[in-house]
């Protein structure tokens, strides 16, 4: 029987010779394996399929009745890993913190396992009447939001 070990493997053996890195490996109910990849310049359809042939060959009879899909990770998905974040440095990301409060800013950095979104948020200013716009950072936990994900902005 395959595992999400066996299968991290040999993904990660065809990765090292590509600009590709890993997502997601997950056993669906179904007897399916979805292998999600991600690059900083998109997934190509060519690569998803070189990805699966490499594993067939290497894995074979392994697999046994599982069906195999290796696809992107969905540009408007949320964040997984960290590279995903660091791929989208300068981008306008929506950030759903724990509280369920939704943030939309411009990721400015990330460090380790935290990333720091700008957002622009009213603030009374003395000498003013009305509150005005300022850029704030704000700093999070990656594994301390529910989500983060790229926000697809249509102009």
């Amino acid at each position: 029987m395959i595992n999400k070990e066996t299968i991290e493997t040999v993904v990660e053996e065809w990765l090292k010779d590509n600009d590709y890195f890993l997502v997601d490996i997950n056993f669906g109910a179904d007897d399916r394996i979805v292998i999600e990849i991600d690059h900083a310049d998109g997934v190509w359809i060519e690569d998803c399929a070189e990805l699966s042939r490499f594993l067939q060959e290497r894995l074979g009879d392994e697999l046994g009745e599982y069906e195999l899909e290796v696809g992107s990770a969905g540009l408007g998905q949320p964040f997984k890993v960290a590279q995903q974040y660091i791929n989208h440095i300068g981008d306008t990301v929506e950030v759903l913190e724990l509280g369920g409060t939704k943030v939309q800013g411009v990721l400015k950095s990330v460090d380790g396992t935290n990333f720091t979104v700008t957002v622009k948020e009213k603030q009374k200013q003395e000498g003013k009447k009305r509150p005005v716009l300022v850029d704030v950072d704000k700093t999070y936990a990656m594994d301390g939001v529910k989500y983060a994900k790229y926000l697809l902005a249509f102009k």
